[in-house]
């Protein structure tokens, strides 16, 4: 019963870690490498994503301070399907794209971390395993056979390890899985159906609050509490500020990449960890281009409001795709003011990393940068 009772705890144990790590997940860069970008990424547990045009790579580091890596050639949609670089659509096109790469390397950290946790309890099994066959022999010889043959461990180490790595993929593919029908179900009640709710109420008791405008404002100023509180709240797990570590990781190797500078830890540490193409920027846009939306649709019930903003969650994805395009060519617009407050909430979702978090993302690029040269040449900065 023991070594079911470990296996048992293991998986609890890995539970609670993810439990945290998938909220965090939800904050972190779905967008920052896009269609137009050169290199991008994202954090994932205990390591960094990195892609280029043409490929993609994952630095993961164990708690033994290994570090695991994972390398894969991508192709860019829009060079097979012309329509998907056409406005609007090719930011509805990059951003599942984007959230599809961001859920494979999720999995790829979440078998590192589960085989990790899977493999240190491994001993221990194994100590139980002999004790009982011991305990039990009927014969002495076997008692007295404590060494087993050299093949024979051999063997048995590698069932064991490809046994940890077949639970391991079990485990972090249903909680992939279940992190996409999670984060969109959070998403949609706490961002459409709670403001609106709370939108609704108010008007219950102050009229005045009813109209087109002064609604949908009531509504916007909601969400954008909730989506500050929560941001907040989530930051105060240490285990979810690691996570922002190594967001500031990537953001900090990507700037020295863009600047030319060579991929060492002393280049890549003295960059800030807030950039302009991030995931947080990106969903501060959403929330304000969706106050002006609302606006402008006619219904006035509560389920046809809500219907009515998931509805237009493609559309109000794009646009808010092509200002943060348009405010990163043109620095000094009315639109770049709009992506400020997304550079402004990174001072919770980037945090600075440690030498080891940075080297990850070192790592991790330049993983990706050689398979890039394999399909796509060398990229150069101008």
């Amino acid at each position: 019963m023991r070594p079911r009772t470990t296996e048992h705890l293991t998986i609890v144990r890995s539970l609670r870690n993810f439990v945290r790590f998938l909220i965090a997940v939800q904050l972190l860069p779905a967008l920052e490498s896009g269609e137009e970008t050169l290199v991008g990424g994202q954090a994932v547990l205990e390591g960094v994503m990195m892609r280029s045009p043409h490929a993609w790579a994952i630095a993961c580091r164990k708690p033994s301070g290994e570090v695991v890596t994972m390398s894969e050639p991508l192709d860019r949609p829009s060079e097979k399907h012309k329509w998907m670089a056409w406005p609007i659509v090719r930011g509805v096109m990059t951003l599942g794209y984007a959230m599809s790469l961001g859920y494979r390397a999720l999995r790829f950290s979440a078998n590192v971390a589960i085989e990790e946790v899977m493999q240190s309890n491994e001993p221990t099994e194994r100590a139980d395993a002999e004790k009982n066959h011991v305990a039990t022999g009927a014969s002495p010889v076997a008692a007295m056979r404590s060494e087993p043959e050299p093949s024979k461990n051999a063997d048995r180490e590698a069932s064991t390890t490809a046994q940890s790595r077949e639970k391991a993929a079990t485990i972090s593919g249903w909680l992939a899985a279940g992190n996409v029908i999670l984060s969109l179900a959070f998403f949609i009640f706490m961002y459409k159906y709670l403001p609106l709710l709370a939108a609704t109420e108010l008007k219950k008791y102050n009229p005045a609050l009813g109209g087109q405008i002064v609604f949908n404002l009531v509504d916007g100023a909601v969400r954008l509490i909730l989506f500050l509180l929560f941001i907040w709240g989530v930051s105060l797990f240490p285990d979810i500020r690691r996570v922002y570590q190594y967001h500031g990781a990537e953001h900090k190797t990507v700037f020295a990449f863009e600047n030319g500078d060579p991929l060492s830890t002393s280049a890549v540490q003295k960059y800030s960890t807030y950039h302009p193409r991030c995931g947080t920027s990106f969903l501060m846009t959403v929330m304000l281009i969706s106050i002006a939306f609302y606006m402008l649709i006619p219904y006035t019930t509560f389920w046809a409001r809500f219907a009515s903003r998931i509805a237009l969650l493609p559309l109000i994805a794009g646009v808010s795709y092509e200002v943060i395009r348009f405010a990163a060519k043109h620095r000094g617009s009315l639109f770049a003011l709009m992506t400020a407050p997304g550079l402004w909430l990174q001072r919770i979702t980037t945090q600075p990393p440690s030498d080891e978090m940075a080297q990850c993302a070192i790592t991790a690029l330049d993983r990706a940068m050689d398979l890039e040269k394999e399909r796509g040449g060398e990229l150069v900065i101008a």
